[in-house]
């Protein structure tokens, strides 16, 4: 599924009513808990929380005319992707995220390297959601970030 949206505003208002609740919970969570110099806005078609090209001028390796991704959330046909880049990144952040989700919820997450799929109507753990947000400030993510592309050269 895919939603043409160029503001997060247009974004949500075309999520479907399905998913609506759930998606809402997730992106106010997120915005609520993100520390301060993520920007929010849209990226690769979902609602992304980035760094921004004033704080960090390279942008993404793939596209430095993008700003540097840290967490995207979309809507699919069968679930809201969670997209979290730290995960990827950074094995402790990802054992962590793995342990507290499988305490609350009693089952290992559905997810493949940082996307975090929560089948529709699937119960989504939001208080671990605002915790893993806190988690990074930008400078831990550029940091990270920087350090993950310097051990792939």
């Amino acid at each position: 599924m895919k939603i043409n949206a160029d503001t997060v505003k247009g974004y949500l208002s075309q999520v479907p009513e399905s998913q609506k609740e759930n998606f809402t919970l997730l992106y106010q969570t997120i915005k609520n808990n993100i520390p301060q110099g993520f920007q929010e806005c849209i990226n690769y078609g979902m609602i992304g929380f980035v760094i921004p090209h004033s704080i960090y001028p390279p942008g993404y390796h793939c596209n430095n005319k993008l700003p540097l991704p840290f967490i995207n959330i979309g809507v699919q046909k069968n679930f809201i992707g969670l997209y979290h880049m730290g995960l990827y990144a950074n094995a402790e952040l990802l054992k962590w995220f793995q342990e507290e989700y499988t305490k609350a919820l009693n089952k290992k997450p559905d997810m493949g390297k940082s996307c975090i799929r929560f089948k529709n109507n699937a119960q989504i753990p939001i208080d671990i959601i605002a915790k893993l947000s806190q988690k990074t400030t930008p400078v831990q993510w550029i940091e990270t970030y920087e350090s993950s592309r310097s051990q792939k050269k």
